[in-house]
C-alpha cells in the first residue's frame, strides 16, 4: 500500500474513532464534515422511524450511511449477512432482526472504538446472533463462499484499493449470493479532481466511484445482474445509490 494510501485509510480511521466515541459520550455523529443529529443526506433519517425505534439510541446515533441498504437487500430467514464497515452496528442489528435466530449478521470494522461500540449496542439489543470482526473491507476475516449477502452503508467509496473490496467480497460470498449496497457514486462526466472539488474523501465524496467505473470493479470480480440506481443527490453530480449485484450460481455438473 502506497503512503498516501495509508495515509488516507489513517485519516478514515481517525475521523470515525471519534465519532464512535463522541457517541458513546451522548453525542451524535455523521458522515460528513462536521456531526448532525439529522441530515438530509446522510445518517439515521435515511432509516424508517419503526426501525429506529427498536434499536438502541446509540446504534441510531452512530449512523453514518448515505442510505438504508437492509432495505434493499431483501433478507431472509436464515441467511448469512455481511456488513462492510459496520461501525455502530445499525445495519447488523437490523439484519439481525430480519434474518432471524437461524441466520447470522457480521459487522465487520477497522476502528476499535465502532467495534467497542458496536458490542455495547448488540448487548443491549439482546441480539446473539451477530458477531463482530476487526478487519479491514479489503482482506475480510472469513472464508470463502460462506455468506449469502453482503452490504455496506458508504463504506466502499471510502477505500483506497476497491478493486480488492470487489474481489473479497466476491469471494466471501456463496455461489449465487448477492449483494446489496448503499453508496456514493458520481456521473461518468466528472474527473476524480472534479470529485474532490466537491467533497473530501473522508466526507465520502473525493473517492467515490463513477456509475461506469463501478459497474466495470463489479464486472472485473465476476458479478452479474449488476444495478446501480441513484436515490438521492448528495452534491453537485454526487449520488447516493443503490448497488445490487449476484455472484453466478455454480454450474450444474452433468453425468
Amino acid at each position: 500500500m502506497s503512503d498516501q494510501s495509508t495515509d488516507l485509510r489513517e485519516t478514515v480511521r481517525a475521523r470515525y474513532a471519534a465519532s464512535a466515541l463522541q457517541v458513546s459520550e451522548g453525542g451524535t455523529a455523521c458522515c460528513g464534515p462536521t456531526p448532525v443529529e439529522i441530515d438530509e443526506n446522510f445518517g439515521s433519517a435515511l432509516y424508517a422511524a419503526d426501525d429506529r425505534a427498536a434499536l438502541p439510541a446509540k446504534a441510531v446515533a452512530a449512523s453514518l450511511g448515505c442510505g438504508n441498504p437492509t432495505a434493499v437487500a431483501d433478507l431472509a430467514e436464515g441467511e448469512r449477512v455481511l456488513d462492510l464497515g459496520s461501525g455502530g452496528g445499525i445495519d447488523v442489528l437490523l439484519s439481525a432482526r430480519r434474518v432471524g435466530p437461524t441466520g447470522k449478521a457480521y459487522g465487520l470494522d477497522m476502528t476499535e472504538e465502532m467495534l467497542a461500540l458496536a458490542l455495547a449496542n448488540a448487548a443491549k439489543a439482546g441480539a446473539r446472533n451477530v458477531e463482530f470482526l476487526k478487519g479491514t473491507i479489503e482482506a475480510v476475516p472469513l472464508p470463502a463462499a460462506t455468506i449469502d449477502v453482503v452490504i455496506s452503508n458508504c463504506v466502499i467509496n471510502l477505500s483506497t484499493d476497491k478493486a480488492a473490496v470487489f474481489a473479497e467480497t466476491f469471494r466471501v460470498l456463496r455461489p449465487g449470493g448477492r449483494i446489496g449496497v448503499s453508496d456514493v457514486v458520481a456521473d461518468d462526466t466528472l474527473t476524480p479532481e472534479q470529485r474532490a472539488e466537491r467533497g473530501d474523501h473522508v466526507g465520502c465524496i473525493a473517492g467515490a466511484l463513477s456509475f461506469a467505473e463501478y459497474r466495470e470493479g463489479l464486472e472485473t470480480a465476476g458479478f452479474t445482474d449488476i444495478s446501480i440506481t441513484p436515490t438521492h443527490a448528495v452534491a453537485d453530480g454526487m449520488h447516493s445509490a443503490i448497488v445490487r449485484a449476484v455472484k453466478p450460481a455454480a454450474p450444474s455438473v452433468s453425468c
